[in-house]
């Protein structure tokens, strides 16, 4: 979802598609009134609308009537005005209150014996500055409300500033801090390539999904490792192979693009370089790292899936029906963790995927179990993709090997765009407005974290604290892509 100003008023689009048939594609505009904008909320539609038009009344100030719980979503509630709107003022004052002696309870009618109870925003098993608000009954979750915007870095604002061609490729990095920036590279891409009608080469796609895939073994490999840390403190086994297995994939990723984090190796048109020299050497180390990855997730399987612990702590634990998962725009393996057969690399095909030989992972357990299996056989399926593509890279004819496509020194697109790839956490879409100078008018990044996060309340509540920890665990959530 997406909310803007224009001179006259504002709108809210909502960008609408289908689990079953992805090509079904839906953008649904909403105007309202420059003066007092109120639009009717979506929510008791779309469940996954309640955080989206938050978000939009958070930082545009577009009001939804009907809307369950409309407060502040990334900014402190006593926050002055709406930074996304032209008549901000950036210079006025502003005074987060600490109301250190409020009880939060004060209004609670439950029976039973409440408690309130911060976790986070600095504690380990939040990843990251998240802070759960969680009020217990015993030792069970009664109620739990994530509290997000501690890492919100206005992601959105600054690549509206950004020119097209050279300035907002290395944000999208960013986003995402542990390996999967060239799927988030590859959103950007994606979008402005199709908005300026930008074909690229057959050779720079092949490159794109080797390393696409390579980022996403980096992804969930870092997922595995701290999942097995958070449930049975797997410090000096599963958490240390998780990080030893990594560093291979990111020598590989290294060679490739310069970089070990922020790689920035994608460029508008193509890829910014060829397959470093010598060509043999680095599909050498190509097949020396997929060749062992099988004896390497079957020693996680036998360290995890198989171990009892792990499974009392998984099993039937963080249900979450693919009904209720619908509702709240989850996708990625925590999608499919409950049985949804949606993945955009089969559904709607970019890159090199259609001509390649891979399967869609699901399982139907529904459980934080089920999300864990997904990742450890999404890894292989990922090492056969990359398998594929370094025989057919080897292979291509060296008059052909075009790493960039012919793209003008300065891109000033006109029209509305969303595209989305499939990241390593699910979705991950861009929406564009562009005007038609070197700038967008508007830049929407649409990250899976966020309403995979949002449907927390809905699997966690029932449940007990350890528990809780477990699933937000298998949401594999990273802030940088909650905030932006």
């Amino acid at each position: 979802m997406t909310a803007q100003e224009y001179d006259d008023r504002f709108e809210t689009v909502y960008h609408l598609t289908s689990y079953d048939d992805r090509t079904r594609e839906l953008s649904v505009v909403v105007p309202t009134i420059k003066d007092d904008p109120v639009s009717e909320s979506a929510t008791p539609v779309y469940r996954t609308a309640e955080w989206h038009e938050r978000e939009a009344y958070d930082l545009v100030g577009i009001e939804y009537d009907d809307h369950p719980n409309l407060q502040r979503i990334l900014l402190p509630e006593t926050w002055q005005g709406h930074p996304l709107r032209t008549d901000y003022d950036q210079t006025q004052p502003q005074i987060a209150s600490l109301r250190e002696h409020a009880n939060p309870l004060k209004d609670d009618v439950r029976q039973g014996d409440t408690m309130f109870l911060n976790i986070g925003p600095h504690h380990p098993s939040t990843h990251g500055v998240l802070h759960l608000k969680a009020v217990l009954d015993g030792e069970q979750v009664a109620d739990i409300e994530p509290d997000i915007g501690y890492i919100h870095r206005c992601e959105e604002q600054m690549c509206q500033r950004g020119t097209y061609r050279h300035q907002i490729m290395p944000y999208p990095d960013r986003w995402d801090w542990g390996g999967a920036g060239l799927l988030n590279e590859w959103a950007y891409a994606r979008v402005i390539e199709d908005l300026a009608d930008i074909d690229v080469p057959e050779y720079a796609q092949l490159i794109r999904t080797m390393s696409a895939e390579l980022s996403r073994i980096l992804s969930h490999l870092l997922a595995i490792a701290m999942y097995a840390l958070d449930v049975s403190g797997e410090f000096t086994a599963a958490f240390m192979y998780g990080f030893n297995d990594r560093e291979g994939v990111q020598d590989l990723l290294e060679s490739l693009t310069g970089q070990r984090m922020m790689f920035n190796y994608f460029r508008v048109g193509g890829v910014v370089w060829d397959i470093p020299e010598p060509r043999e050497e680095f599909f050498e180390n190509v097949r020396a790292f997929t060749n062992d990855l099988p004896q390497k997730i079957e020693e996680y399987h036998s360290l995890l899936t198989s171990n009892e612990v792990f499974q009392t702590r998984t099993v039937d634990t963080g249900q979450l029906p693919p009904d209720v998962a619908k509702q709240y725009g989850v996708t990625g393996p925590v999608a499919r963790g409950s049985g949804i057969d949606y993945d955009l690399r089969r559904d709607d095909p970019y890159g090199y995927y259609d001509r390649l030989e891979w399967d869609v992972v699901t399982q139907d357990g529904c459980d934080n179990f089920a999300r864990v299996l997904v990742r450890l056989r999404e890894i292989e399926e990922s090492a056969a993709i990359v398998e594929q593509c370094a025989d057919l890279l080897e292979d291509w004819p060296n008059e052909e090997r075009i790493c960039q496509a012919n793209v003008p020194r300065t891109l000033k697109p006109s029209g509305e765009c969303y595209r989305a790839v499939e990241g390593a956490k699910g979705e991950l879409g861009i929406y564009i407005r562009a005007d038609g100078t070197e700038t967008p008018a508007r830049f929407k990044i649409r990250g899976p974290s966020f309403s995979n996060l949002s449907a927390l309340p809905a699997m966690a509540e029932g449940e007990y604290v350890p528990d809780l920890v477990a699933t937000l665990g298998s949401l594999d959530t990273i802030m940088g892509e909650v905030d932006r």
